[in-house]
């Protein structure tokens, strides 16, 4: 649910990193690149699962709850790897936006409860089917939010994107409902914890930025969820431990992907998270890939991509 990101659900918009740099007599740049695919499509898979473990116990417990014990753990890894990096812990908890970065935490780990309660509520399948529109929110938010000039070519993408969501939703089904509005909710925090990422790396590393979203988000739920405290059955735990530990593979993953290449190189891989998440959905959890969410899901994706493509042309053409 992001960076999922703690959820997972695509790959967080995030500062971009450049390549790391050669070393003498190392692979060519292109075994790098496809290196970095390679675990950007392995932890969209974890992520997929992650979402699935999240759905089984969240059926039992509440959402908060689970969210608590795994941010711990979360936190917990995010303090180990910043200690690590250069400058150590110091040099990652100093920021020129902390209450900024205070606030992506909290926004984020509200994300994830909400996205949670989507998947107990309307499955896995149909939350991410509305949940991919975050791109285009993006794409509309970063005007207004960011200054930043969005041509007509990219508002024609995200208005076909929302037609997509439309299709998705098919009013006057049992998909178009007050439950959708969670996932579209959590698409539009998600969207915004991306620009405020965006916002942030001006002045910011992403180690800092990363910091503060591990601890700030652990700070933020504890107050919460230490109140939905309950006993978890002998047979939960080890689903427990799954939940935490593939998270933190999941984000390692990323974070070598993009040591090895730029982020907009490797954003549109996110996108086979979706496919992972229709099969478990359908297999795990025995739910419906419906015709219109297939068909509105799939123009979604499209549009996010264009949109990706659009500013990846436009990347190339400041470098020149």
């Amino acid at each position: 649910m992001p960076e999922h990101h703690p959820t997972g659900p695509l790959t967080a918009p995030a500062p971009r990193s450049p390549a790391a740099p050669e070393p003498p007599g190392g692979p060519p740049r292109t075994d790098r690149q496809g290196a970095a695919i390679l675990m950007i499509c392995a932890s969209a898979l974890i992520f997929a699962a992650q979402d699935g473990v999240s759905r089984h116990l969240a059926a039992v417990y509440s959402p908060v709850f689970i969210v608590m014990l795994r941010y711990w753990f979360f936190a917990a890894f995010v303090v180990l790897l910043c200690a690590r990096a250069p400058g150590g812990l110091g040099r990652a908890i100093r920021s020129g936006r902390p209450l900024t970065q205070i606030f992506r935490g909290v926004l984020l780990v509200a994300e994830v409860v909400l996205m949670i309660e989507a998947f107990v509520r309307m499955g896995l399948i149909n939350t991410h089917a509305i949940f991919i529109c975050y791109p285009l929110m993006i794409s509309a938010l970063s005007g207004p939010l960011l200054g930043e000039k969005v041509g007509w070519r990219r508002w024609a993408a995200v208005a076909v994107g929302f037609l997509g969501i439309l299709i998705v939703l098919k009013p006057g089904s049992g998909v178009f409902s007050a439950d959708a509005m969670l996932p579209l909710t959590g698409a539009a925090m998600f969207a915004v914890y991306g620009l405020l990422t965006r916002l942030v790396s001006r002045e910011d590393s992403a180690v800092t930025s990363f910091f503060w979203t591990g601890i700030a988000g652990a700070g933020a739920v504890t107050l919460i969820g230490i109140w939905h405290w309950e006993p978890m059955a002998s047979e939960d735990i080890p689903w427990l431990l799954v939940l935490c530990f593939s998270g933190v593979a999941g984000h390692f993953l990323l974070i070598k992907a993009y040591e090895l290449a730029e982020a907009s190189a490797l954003q549109p891989f996110s996108y086979t998270q979706l496919v992972w998440v229709s099969i478990f959905g359908v297999t795990v959890f025995g739910e419906t890939l419906a015709p219109n969410v297939a068909i509105g899901g799939l123009i979604v994706v499209g549009a996010g991509l264009f949109t990706w493509w659009r500013s990846y042309q436009r990347e190339r053409a400041g470098r020149r």
